[in-house]
């Protein structure tokens, strides 16, 4: 394996409904484009455990108390940017509202979205788990009679192409819906700012617009490494318990699964990380499925959008300076995020897939 390393951007960031969230040396920074079309700029703060719990940052183990700590802090600043940009608690019409809306309205009134919120969160989980992982083993039961023999011991393997078909079809439906359309053109916004930032450009709207908008080591890779993860896992559990396959044995495989969720996870967080330090055919293919995501999860954006990436990465690097001055190249390292979403690399990997018209191909070094 080659032992040439890249340097990072300590930058990492997410896509809101109407603005951008960047964490950066001088700590996380989320900016919104108001309905009145001013962009409101504020720091969060972020604690988070491994900083008071030491062993919560070890290998493996670190993976997955990130992603948890990055979702559940993520889903609130989500919901936050929401509620900021499209609702205003005072303003209601209340005589156009239907009683269930009167009644949140009294009841919770700001705090509706933190409610809905939550709501949102438990029932995430709860598709999440029926459409990606009892799903597609129920539908490999239910053909289990139609199934030729020789096929059952390739049952997990099924059940994995099965699940990423799923996954794929599920993001391109969502990707046609308006709001959500949005957040991809802001999610295309902060990978265009974070490469201007890494090619050492001003950060001015037409540097930010000329750049790419995939990056190899968004948190779609991740989703990717995980899936492939759990499929080869999967493959070789029901080799070494061929038990498990049976139709009346579904519920103990869904056991088993849930129970493999955890390594998983830890496993894959690693391999992203990996990839984030070394650039060879290994990780070139690791990344290379979330690359071709990113033209779903990811959107051309407009002016407005990069505006508002700017404004957070800037604010991330550090209010009032300079955005290219604005790390010390002695704290680089101590301020790199471990954030699995957009863990940025100077020097990009060898191209990976043909770029479209108009777009630069993904392994071209970004302009300096």
């Amino acid at each position: 394996m080659s032992k040439q390393k890249t340097k990072y951007a300590p930058v990492g960031g997410q896509a809101l409904m109407e603005g951008v969230m960047m964490t950066g040396p001088s700590g996380t920074a989320m900016a919104l484009r108001l309905q009145d079309g001013s962009i409101q700029t504020e720091m969060k703060e972020f604690k988070r455990l491994k900083n008071k719990y030491k062993i919560l940052g070890i290998p493996f183990l670190r993976g997955i108390v990130n992603m948890v700590e990055t979702q559940v802090f993520g889903c609130k600043c989500l919901m936050e940017s929401a509620e900021k940009t499209t609702l205003d608690f005072e303003d209601d019409d209340t005589e156009n509202m239907s009683k269930l809306d009167k009644w949140l309205t009294e009841h919770l009134g700001p705090k509706m979205m933190a409610v809905i919120g939550g709501i949102s969160a438990v029932l995430g989980i709860v598709m999440a788990f029926g459409l990606f992982l009892w799903l597609p083993s129920f539908l490999f039961d239910s053909l289990n009679h139609v199934v030729p023999v020789e096929l059952l011991p390739y049952k997990a393997l099924a059940e994995g192409l099965l699940r990423v078909a799923l996954f794929v079809g599920y993001m391109a439906l969502v990707a046609r819906m308006k709001e959500i359309r949005r957040v991809f053109m802001y999610h295309g916004a902060e990978h265009k700012s974070i490469f201007c930032y890494e090619a050492q450009e001003e950060l001015t709207v037409e540097n930010v617009r000329k750049q790419k908008r995939f990056h190899p080591r968004c948190g779609t890779s991740f989703i990717f490494v995980t899936i492939l993860l759990s499929i080869f896992v999967s493959v070789l559990i029901s080799t070494l318990f061929p038990v498990l396959r049976e139709p009346n044995m579904r519920l103990v495989w869904m056991l088993v699964k849930l129970l493999m969720l955890p390594f998983i996870l830890g496993t894959g967080y690693e391999c992203i990380m990996l990839a984030g330090k070394y650039q060879n055919w290994f990780t070139r293919v690791l990344t290379a499925p979330g690359i071709w995501m990113q033209r779903i999860t990811t959107a051309e954006p407009d002016d407005e959008m990069i505006e508002v990436a700017i404004e957070a990465l800037k604010a991330a690097l550090g209010m009032g300076k300079d955005p290219l001055e604005a790390v010390d190249p002695a704290q680089e390292k101590q301020a790199e995020p471990e954030e699995i979403r957009e863990t940025m690399p100077l020097e990009q990997p060898e191209p990976l897939l043909p770029a479209r018209e108009g777009e630069t191909p993904l392994g071209e070094a970004a302009p300096s």
